[in-house]
């Protein structure tokens, strides 16, 4: 009787833990991608359509401009452009087209600046013009744009489809240090995953709790380090996990897969409640891929 009370126990304590984390991925799913577009630029055509959907960028390209990639973001966006195709079933292209966006062509592209140095405001407003007439976004003439954190991603609705424009810094030096080599592959990972899957940043005031999500961050207040300095860098490292979590993999599976027409309605979330553990085992198996791991922070709290 003791040994088959023991085993009840176990099993009774396994289907809960299962439970707990069904409820904390739906909570996070929610926080993080059911949301209402409630802010836009300032003088945009509002008359413009939204449509969001996850899944619209999968098959587009990666074209980059301004510098080329250093090893360490290469590294980055090679392991990215291959969890990209294993979860959308689609190749995510890249190509160096120079100095600025004129290069990379209208259609289905995701702009990537990379920079070292100071931000390339001027090219940055450059791109963001030229975006503006390719894809007919709507947004006011000669207007100049400048760079507001080291890493940034802007995705706008035109009347000649959607343009996604990234910028992000890079390492100067040819052999950055330890810590700096994680943060610029932890701001490019963030831009990138939240592009591609169009999840929203999610707040955690509880700093003693682990992170489940690439998407979490605690409240930093740094605007008066200087983005390249030491200080900025390792509290920015500390504010949420460096690669994503297992959750993050989760939801790019989700987002690939659900039969949506936005992934920002609640059927997304139903879609996600229903079909939770072949999204948990699809994430599961990726995760054990060495060839995604560059991209992925092993710190992460991993469902039981």
């Amino acid at each position: 009787m003791r040994v088959i009370l023991a085993v009840l126990v176990m099993v009774a304590g396994s289907v809960g833990a299962a439970r707990a984390d069904k409820n904390a991925y739906l909570e996070l799913a929610e926080r993080g991608w059911i949301y209402e577009l409630r802010t836009t630029m300032v003088g945009r055509d509002m008359s413009i359509p939204v449509h969001i959907n996850g899944r619209d960028l999968a098959g587009a390209s990666l074209c980059i401009v301004g510098e080329r990639p250093h090893p360490v973001s290469l590294e980055i966006l090679n392991a990215f452009r291959a969890l990209a195709h294993h979860s959308f079933g689609k190749p995510l292209p890249m190509r160096y087209a120079g100095p600025d966006a004129r290069g990379c062509g209208s259609g289905r592209t995701v702009i990537l600046r990379l920079y070292s140095g100071y931000p390339p405001n001027q090219a940055l407003s450059a791109d963001l013009r030229w975006m503006n007439q390719a894809y007919l976004l709507g947004l006011p003439e000669n207007r100049d744009y400048a760079a507001t954190s080291p890493a940034m991603a802007q995705t706008f609705f035109g009347r000649r489809g959607q343009g996604t424009h990234i910028m992000v810094k890079q390492s100067a030096f040819e052999r950055p240090g330890r810590m700096e080599a994680r943060f610029y592959k932890s701001i490019l990972i963030e831009e990138l995953f939240q592009s591609f899957t169009f999840g929203m940043d999610i707040i955690q005031f509880d700093r003693s709790s682990r992170f489940l999500s690439k998407l979490q961050e605690t409240p930093l207040n740094l605007q008066r380090l200087p983005w390249g300095s030491q200080a900025y860098m390792r509290a920015l490292l500390g504010s949420n996990p460096s690669g994503l979590c297992a959750f993050d993999v989760f939801m790019m599976h989700a987002v690939a897969r659900a039969p949506v027409d936005q992934t920002v309605e609640p059927v997304f979330l139903d879609y996600i409640d229903t079909e939770f553990d072949d999204l948990l085992a699809l994430a599961q198996q990726t995760m054990a891929d060495p060839q995604f791991a560059p991209i992925l922070d092993p710190t992460c709290e991993r469902p039981t």
